[in-house]
């Protein structure tokens, strides 16, 4: 995985916090950052501002079915593409089967050790993220080299400045996946006083610099942006 794992953040929902707090320390043990909720209400608060490389959600919530959280979240085009872990009872197997029907990427018995858990983690994330430190858009149109900074649009070196890299990454990195300004915002790690109005002069910025191929970036109206293939 091209990034260390800080930076993989995973968000964990459980309405049992000993359970809750036994998972978070697996994973920050494990060097990941983690965010964690009791309640689905408080998980959907907080994904309007932020945007997780993961979600591991179990399935009895005080205020909410895991089953259909996590139904709602593949619906949406702003969530689809997170990643989904959900965690069974143990003497439940049909829990297993429906939240594979509905879109989960995975499905965990509660029993599991920290070692198994980690590993289902990190192979999920392996499918989301370009181990080889470079992204390419619609062919060869569009490379990304996350390690040397550097863009170039059919072979030739675009200099993007650190904020639109930063966009421009986050956008390629799940095609096709709606990100709204205030999660781009926050993937910027910006000051809060920033309008989000400036990422659309970004984005036009970005859209500029790369020429033709700037109409990948879409604009989805009401929600914010995405990158296509084609």
């Amino acid at each position: 995985m091209q990034k260390h794992l800080e930076q993989y953040h995973i968000t964990i929902v459980d309405g049992k916090l000993d359970d809750l707090n036994r998972l978070g320390d697996y994973l920050k043990n494990a060097g990941f950052k983690i965010s964690k909720f009791q309640l689905a209400s408080d998980l959907f608060k907080f994904l309007r501002n932020e945007m997780p490389e993961l979600i591991i959600l179990t399935f009895d919530l005080p205020d909410g079915d895991g089953l259909e959280i996590c139904k709602i979240l593949k619906k949406n085009v702003a969530f689809a593409s997170i990643p989904i872990i959900l965690l069974t009872s143990p003497n439940e197997y049909n829990e297993k089967i429906l939240g594979l029907e509905i879109g989960a990427d995975d499905c965990v018995i509660k029993n599991f050790t920290s070692r198994e858990l980690i590993i289902r983690v990190k192979r999920i994330l392996s499918r989301y993220k370009n181990t080889k430190g470079e992204i390419k858009i619609c062919g060869n149109t569009i490379v990304l080299d996350v390690h040397r900074y550097e863009v170039k649009v059919e072979g030739k070196i675009v200099d993007l400045t650190k904020p639109e890299f930063a966009i421009l990454q986050m956008l390629s990195e799940r095609k096709g996946w709606v990100f709204s300004r205030n999660q781009i915002l926050a993937n910027l790690r910006t000051d809060k006083d920033v309008l989000d109005r400036t990422i659309d002069v970004h984005i036009r910025r970005i859209r500029s610099k790369l020429g033709k191929a700037g109409k990948l970036i879409k604009t989805v109206r009401g929600i914010g942006y995405k990158l296509i293939e084609k």
